[in-house]
């Protein structure tokens, strides 16, 4: 069948690009060239997962969609709230999990692996642009290449059964659920915990339905906590970590492209970083230059300089020429430290985050103070190991600065619901620059922190340049070969409407 040859020229390809060395203890039978087995299947759909858009531009569009990069290539649509159109591109992923479960007959760990990807990569579709076929993906091959649109309410609903699903498969896996993981080489135990925390960080993204009865969202959340399989520490993070092979370079790197110098730190990170007397901010970025020749240390707060993101193009430009900017630490994009840090998606310091913020919302028991912390320290602790000393600037987070840190007036909770949600959000924030793609709009979108620069007279956010988009319109494609159903779904949302400011059901 076509689609298999597919299959095999997308693994041979994603070896190549790849280089892992898990990937040559794959064996394959020459004789049956033909043949796809699910272990190269589920290589390709968990490095799907993981990777990062392998162009510096695109690897830092979420960081300037969320206002932590200001961006100097040019006017950018995303730094002016122009966000244009979503994709469709991972739904052929689904037929890829459909696959891998049918050659491999009542295999847990396949099975567990499909209901999870499908839910992972459906539910990020859905949240970048509301109604999606949920229910219909995957079945091309059967006849239904013009599926209906669930609504948004019945894809959360499927996402939330399809991760019940794939983790009691998980359970009842062999140890080594599966081969072909190049992240957990197949424990079941990592890939319960992975679903764990996405069950989690679903449940959180739906804190305004938390009064639809037939949602469950309170009680659903606590049952997780009660009796799922949680992170313990940064070691079960689900992340890809880099190497210095071909393909395997870290992706925001000057290796890659060319592109890096147009990276500018925005003041949303580094004023914030300043006043929280944040070590995290020598670890991110370089001093700049101009504060530099002015005879600042590159150990001293006042040589890292944000740029507004908001500020007219013309104005981010005079920024960039007179080197009052601060572009990113050296450990991402230099040629001779190609490895970077591992890119998490799904990671224990988010989970502690989300922990806090059930906590603060009376969805579980304990201190939501400790649960903050523990995340603040977490974070601090994976960018300390996974950077060498000489790119902290003379700013080394030790053990006893931490302490420090999470001693300090600055950071701590106050009793008020809506500061402190403020104050763990924007930590959220703070560890989120260059990782986990897209969360830090997907929290501003839901809580509105941190509160983020906005100026209608730059902005090209044309029917609302007041705001921040709210989603992505749907993809060219829809409209060409799925018009009517596309249609009824924009008529039930958006009064017809297909609009980057139209606010979609799990924000209502």
């Amino acid at each position: 069948m076509r689609h298999i040859n597919k299959f095999l020229l997308l693994f041979i390809s994603l070896t190549l690009i790849v280089g892992c060395d898990k990937f040559e203890d794959i064996n394959t039978n020459p004789d049956t060239p033909t043949t796809v087995p699910s272990s190269m299947l589920a290589t390709k759909l968990v490095h799907e997962m993981l990777r990062k858009d392998r162009t510096v531009k695109e690897s830092a569009n979420d960081g300037v969609l969320a206002k932590q990069i200001t961006w100097n290539e040019g006017s950018s649509d995303l730094q002016y709230n122009n966000i244009g159109r979503g994709d469709y591109e991972l739904f052929w992923q689904v037929t890829n999990c459909n696959d891998m479960v049918t050659k491999s007959p009542g295999h847990k760990g396949y099975e567990g692996l499909a209901l999870f990807t499908k839910a992972y990569f459906l539910y990020y579709i859905s949240l970048n642009m509301g109604d999606i076929p949920y229910s219909g993906a995957g079945q091309g091959e059967d006849g239904n290449i013009k599926p209906k649109y669930d609504t948004q309410k019945e894809v959360m609903q499927s996402v939330l059964r399809d991760l019940e699903a794939a983790y009691q498969c998980f359970s009842v896996a062999d140890e080594t659920a599966f081969e072909g993981d190049i992240i957990f080489n197949g424990n079941r135990e990592n890939w319960k915990k992975t679903i764990t925390a996405f069950q989690l960080k679903v449940l959180i993204n739906l804190s305004k339905k938390e009064s639809e009865s037939d949602m469950n969202i309170k009680s659903r959340f606590a049952g997780i906590v009660q009796n799922g399989l949680l992170m313990t520490s940064n070691a079960d993070n689900f992340q890809l970590t880099y190497k210095d092979q071909q393909g395997m370079k870290y992706p925001f790197n000057d290796l890659t492209s060319n592109q890096t110098k147009y990276a500018m730190m925005s003041t949303t990170l580094v004023d914030r970083m300043k006043e929280y007397n944040d070590y995290r901010l020598f670890y991110y970025g370089e001093p700049a230059r101009a504060k530099l020749e002015e005879g600042k240390a590159e150990s001293d707060y006042d040589a890292y300089v944000g740029v507004d993101p908001s500020l007219p193009f013309g104005e981010v430009s005079k920024a960039h020429g007179a080197n009052l900017y601060c572009m990113p630490n050296y450990r991402y994009i230099s040629e001779t430290h190609v490895e970077g840090e591992p890119m998490v998606r799904l990671g224990y310091s988010e989970q502690q985050f989300i922990l806090a913020e059930a906590c603060l919302r009376g969805w579980i028991s304990g201190n939501v103070s400790t649960y903050y912390k523990k995340g603040i320290e977490a974070h601090m602790t994976f960018i300390k190991d996974v950077t060498p000393d000489e790119y902290a600037h003379g700013r080394l987070i030790t053990p006893d600065y931490i302490a420090s840190y999470l001693a300090g007036d600055v950071i701590q909770l106050t009793g008020n619901f809506e500061k402190d949600l403020e104050k763990i959000i924007t930590q959220k924030y703070l560890s989120y620059y260059l990782q986990h793609a897209m969360e830090a709009y997907y929290d501003y979108r839901r809580t509105g922190y941190p509160v983020l620069p906005i100026n209608p007279e730059s902005s090209k956010n044309v029917t609302a340049p007041d705001r921040i988009p709210v989603r992505y319109m749907y993809p060219n494609g829809e409209y060409n070969y799925n018009r009517e159903n596309l249609e009824e779904a924009l008529s039930r949302q958006f009064n017809g409407n297909d609009d980057i400011n139209d606010v979609m059901w799990i924000l209502k």
